[in-house]
This record gives structure tokens, C-alpha cells and sequence, in this order.
């Protein structure tokens, strides 16, 4: 997957323009706040996903305007593509190759990416929710069905927590929650299968990946935990037994006016040499394994969709020491590569490809 071009207008910082990527490695430099990460941004936003910094879409667009825009051209399933993004306030549609649509949805899965910021250096470290949400916008590339499974357990979960907080006002709306234990269970056992299976399938990469890293000192390992630490075989046990628990949970969830039970709230598991690696992995160890995750994620995006996805490396490289930045570059291997540093010298070390220097909102081509 190649990005030729990309334009846009009233996008935060970038009013207008087009930017036109070499192929392969994209160094783009300046100042903090002049832009680069709006770049960025506005590339992933192809994905179909929200923004990676958790912006509202009224944030996204120029100050004093009514929407922006965006549109990209790229290489895909061995023919020249185009997509057209429009943001309004509290609206977002989409165009593929010239056909409308309402929505950004059909965006999902059509325009890959792999995208590595200084946040994700916290996935270790951080609580379960940045890890779920690593797994799910893996998944969410990976399956656009995926997407729409997320979707709609979101909003059963959104409507039983809120008549979870009614009950206590209005008891006769106690009997209609078993009518949602079931639909968050039915669609719960199927975001576990796809989570587990994904992990999974992530596991042997990591593991090499992270050998590579430590020079095969150190194991590492990652599995799916459900919140209730139980491992039912089908999608059909896994069914019964989140109904069931959410059953045995009723007076807890009540009290709480939330679901405290589900795969809202499981986790990844990550381990070196059999420790959880988020209580006791040094700094270095947790970089690594972040490194290790987000590159397995690459290769498996590349190996289970045919095609490599693009790479979008935001002020990562300074968060890494020499050795980790050097062992990222040559994994990436002839990936189109977009990466963003703060000073001219940092972004001269990259050699091979293009450079460009970004100031308020403007790129300039830089030799």
C-alpha cells in the first residue's frame, strides 16, 4: 500500500494544500505545533478510526470554519485508489473511488495503517483500556466486520449501563434486563473469539520480534485474560457463560450502575521471562515489548491482508535509544514509512527518500 497524495483543506493547522510522499521512508521536521502530527493524523484518519490523540471532530477542523477536508490517493490491490474524507461538526462522510457515502464506515479496511506515537509507549505500563484499544484497532483493519461487532456491543453495553441506573428508580424495569444480558452476551462471546484468536495469532511475531530486540536473552510472551480469568472453547459456551455472568453479577452491577463484567474489561496479558512485564519489566523491557507488539502488528497486518500497511512513526524515534530506533528502521524494511522529528540534524540521519519541513501548517521539500 502506497500513498501518492494527499490534500487537504481547513484541516486544524493545515488550511490548504496537498503533500506529495516519496514511496518509501517520509521524514518530516519542525517545531513542536507547527503541524507534523496533524499530518499524521489526517493519513490514519483513512483507516476509518477516530483520531489517535481522542480528538472530537469539532476539534479537527480550522478555527472559524464549517468542515474540512481531505483526500488521498494510493496504491492498493494492485490498482490506483482514491478516498475523500469531509468532517463537520458532528458528522463524518466518505467517498471511495467516486461512491458516497453517509457514513466512514466503509472506510474500514480499505486503507491500512500502523500507527506508533509517544502515547503507545504507556500500552505496557497503562491500564487494560490502551491495550484493548490496540487490540481492537488491529482488529478493526484487520476484519471490517470486526468494527461493526465493536460497534454494536458498545451500544448494548451503553443501553444496559443506562437502565442499570434507572432500576433503582423505576423497579419494574428490572425484568427487562435479562433481554440485554442476552444481547451483550451474544455479542460479547464473539468479540472474545476474534480477541483471542487475534492474540494468537500475534504471539509467534511478538516473541521473535522481541528476541531480536534482546538478542534472545529474554522470553517473551502474551495471552487474552477475561476479567473472570475463565477459558470456555466456543463461541456457544462463551455465550452461556457471559449470561450466566452477568446473571450472577445483577446486585453487584446494580449497586455500581455499571457492568462491571464482560469483555469491556479483559486485558492483554504481557510477560518477560514469565513476569508481568507491566509490574516488574525495567523502562527498557517495556519499550521493547511495545516495540515488539506494534511491529507483529505490521507484519500481521501485511501477512493476513497481502498487502504492507503504511507506517506512521509520530516523535517515536526520540523516545527511543539508538539500538531500538536503528533495530525499528530496519524491520520496517520497504514499507512507506511517515516519520516525524523536531530538528533539521535528527532528520538528516534518515538518508533515502524525502524530506520535508513543516511550519505553521505549511511542508516545504527539503534536500
Amino acid at each position: 500500500m502506497i500513498v501518492s497524495r494527499l490534500s487537504f483543506l481547513h484541516y486544524r493547522n493545515l488550511r490548504e494544500g496537498e503533500f506529495l510522499p516519496d514511496p518509501r521512508m517520509n521524514v518530516i521536521f519542525g517545531q513542536n505545533a507547527q503541524g507534523k502530527t496533524n499530518l499524521l493524523e489526517a493519513l490514519w484518519l483513512f483507516t476509518g478510526g477516530r483520531s489517535f490523540r481522542g480528538s472530537r471532530d469539532s476539534e479537527l477542523i480550522a478555527f472559524g470554519q464549517d468542515a474540512a477536508r481531505l483526500q488521498i490517493d494510493f496504491f492498493s490491490e494492485e490498482r490506483d485508489q482514491s478516498a475523500v474524507l469531509t468532517i463537520q461538526n458532528k458528522k463524518r462522510s466518505a467517498a471511495i473511488n467516486g461512491v458516497q457515502y453517509g457514513g466512514v464506515m466503509e472506510l474500514v479496511g480499505k486503507f491500512r495503517a500502523v500507527i506508533f506515537s509517544p502515547e503507545h509507549l504507556s500500552l505496557v505500563k497503562d491500564g487494560p483500556a490502551l491495550r484493548r484499544s490496540f487490540l481492537d484497532g488491529a482488529l478493526c483493519q484487520l476484519r471490517p466486520v470486526y468494527a461493526k461487532l465493536l460497534f454494536q456491543y458498545n451500544r448494548v453495553l451503553q443501553q444496559r449501563n443506562a437502565l442499570l441506573k434507572d432500576i433503582p428508580r423505576h423497579a419494574e424495569l428490572l425484568d427487562t434486563l435479562e433481554i440485554w444480558d442476552e444481547k451483550l452476551a451474544q455479542r460479547g462471546a464473539r468479540l472474545i473469539m476474534e480477541r483471542s484468536e487475534y492474540v494468537r495469532l500475534l504471539s509467534e511475531p511478538a516473541r521473535r520480534v522481541y528476541e531480536g530486540i534482546s538478542g534472545a536473552r529474554e522470553r517473551f510472551s502474551i495471552c487474552y485474560r477475561t476479567v473472570s480469568g475463565e477459558e470456555p472453547q466456543t463461541e456457544e459456551q462463551w455465550r452461556q457463560y457471559l449470561f450466566d455472568l452477568l446473571g450472577r453479577s445483577r446486585r453487584e452491577d446494580l449497586s455500581a450502575g455499571f457492568t462491571t463484567v464482560g469483555p469491556h474489561r479483559d486485558d492483554l496479558e504481557i510477560r518477560v521471562d514469565e513476569r508481568q512485564a507491566r509490574s516488574f519489566g525495567s523502562q527498557g523491557q517495556q519499550r521493547s515489548c511495545v516495540l515488539a507488539l506494534k511491529l507483529a502488528e505490521a507484519e500481521l497486518l501485511q501477512t493476513l491482508s497481502g498487502e504492507a500497511p503504511v507506517i506512521l512513526l509520530d516523535d517515536v524515534m526520540s523516545e527511543l535509544d539508538s539500538g531500538r530506533q536503528d533495530f525499528l528502521l530496519h524491520q520496517l524494511g520497504e514499507k512507506q514509512v511517515f516519520l516525524t522529528c523536531c530538528d533539521p540534524e535528527t532528520a538528516a540521519r534518515y538518508s533515502g527518500g524525502g524530506r520535508f519541513e513543516m511550519e505553521q501548517g505549511r511542508l516545504t521539500v527539503r534536500q
